[in-house]
């Protein structure tokens, strides 16, 4: 019996072979943020299509752009001595458009996502050493014209670490 993925193709719901609204594009995509290294005949055999088809998928969506298959390091299982997440204010008459990219060239910046609610920005920041946070913190935030308020908060247990891989936006 065809799976959902395969049936969706078979019967016309296809939107691309790049798309990520795709049902069998966003089948093997949720395979592969399981496990980035899964073998195309696996997936294939999951989704009962020809490895060939995976294959021509997971390529087509590399170089259109929504796909990434990268590394990602837990940084509580690396045991990094500085990884917070840091609650910014955006301070008139800046943007947190503007800030959100001035803190996305720092390396020691992970994650940046605009929020509702108490603050403009949400950061993640994982270093090596708390005095490299210290730094971060005294270089990147304090005493920036366009930074009104942060809150420093740090993690206490990771119960669920789970990324999402989807297109960013130019």
């Amino acid at each position: 019996m065809p799976s959902e993925a395969a049936t969706s193709i078979a019967s016309g719901k296809s939107r691309g072979i790049a798309s990520t609204e795709d049902d069998l594009n966003r089948a093997i995509i949720k395979m592969l943020q399981q496990d980035g290294r899964l073998p195309y005949k696996d997936i294939a055999t999951n989704l009962k299509v020809s490895e060939g088809t995976i294959r021509n998928r997971v390529q087509s969506m590399k170089q259109s752009g929504a796909l990434k298959i990268v590394a990602l390091a837990d940084p509580m299982a690396i045991r990094y001595k500085a990884d917070a997440m840091i609650g910014i204010k955006v301070a008139h008459p800046s943007t947190p458009r503007a800030v959100a990219h001035r803190l996305s060239d720092c390396s020691e910046v992970v994650y940046v996502l605009w929020v509702s609610g108490r603050y403009d920005l949400l950061i993640e920041v994982v270093c090596e050493t708390r005095n490299a946070f210290q730094s971060f913190l005294e270089q990147h935030c304090f005493g920036h014209d366009d930074i009104d308020q942060i809150e420093v908060m740090t993690g206490i247990e990771m119960f669920k670490n789970q990324f999402l891989l989807k297109r960013q936006a130019p």
